[in-house]
């Protein structure tokens, strides 16, 4: 269940005031805040942090089992010509050599949906096993509003006016899993504002992530709630519900329809 990170309006002093409430969150973008906030929400979670030699920042959980590494600065690779910003990784033990699995999210991707998975990750015993089938991740995402893909209803969804959609596809090239054979198939997340345009941001997930960890990260995604934003991402300006603080976001919505 996602946690109420942001209430109608956060009394919270050491939040800086939003200038906007917005809706969609899959095209509210990251509000140049991506390293920030998921560095923060590690740090309190007790992940510990260092900088590596490639000027990249690494947080490892207490258990030792799971890494997420803010790698803009290295720009190891580009999904939908988007550089990788954050890499989160498994274990099945801590003295494994290579982790079980990865997950790879791009500069923009809403930092609310990013938070929620590291937080079911965190508090999961083990990271590395699945459990549900990729039903579980459309249900998500179907629940709050997407749609099935009329091609493809078993693996794949869209959102509303088609801005963003999650699918089952072919793993892009160097997105790694602990089962190296060609061809493994992992879920795919993206956000284009526009038909045809560029991408807002990607998210890809190997073929070995746990079905249920990206049914949470997806999920938030779709949430329906408004984010606190104080920049509005390029593009996608006039496909977002735009409300200022103090405006009832519910009344508002609900006088739309």
């Amino acid at each position: 269940m996602e946690a109420p990170l942001y209430p109608q309006l956060s009394s919270d002093p050491s939040l800086p005031d939003p200038t906007y409430w917005v809706t969609p969150r899959h095209l509210a973008g990251d509000d140049d805040a991506l390293a920030d906030r998921v560095g923060a929400a590690l740090s309190a979670a007790d992940w510990w942090m260092w900088p590596t030699a490639r000027d990249t920042l690494l947080y490892v959980s207490p258990s030792g089992l799971c890494g997420a590494e803010w790698t803009r600065a290295a720009c190891p690779f580009e999904l939908g010509d988007l550089p990788v910003a954050w890499q989160v990784s498994s274990r099945s033990h801590s003295t494994s050599a290579l982790p079980e699995w990865n997950a790879y999210f791009t500069a923009g991707v809403p930092h609310e949906a990013l938070d929620e998975f590291l937080r079911a990750l965190d508090v999961r015993p083990d990271p590395a096993s699945s459990f549900d089938g990729p039903e579980t991740v459309l249900a998500a995402v179907c629940a709050q509003g997407w749609a099935r893909d009329i091609d493809r209803p078993h693996s794949a969804a869209i959102a509303p006016g088609l801005s963003a959609g999650i699918s089952l596809e072919e793993v892009p090239p160097l997105v790694r899993d602990a089962d190296p054979r060609p061809g493994q198939f992992g879920w795919q997340a993206w956000a284009e504002p526009a038909v045809d345009g560029p991408y807002l941001w990607c998210a890809s997930f190997s073929a070995g992530v746990p079905h249920d960890l990206v049914a949470i990260f997806a999920a938030a995604l779709a949430s329906p709630h408004p984010v606190p934003r104080s920049t509005l991402p390029a593009g996608a300006e006039g496909r977002l519900t735009v409300i200022r603080p103090g405006v009832d976001w519910r009344r508002r919505a609900r006088g739309s329809e």
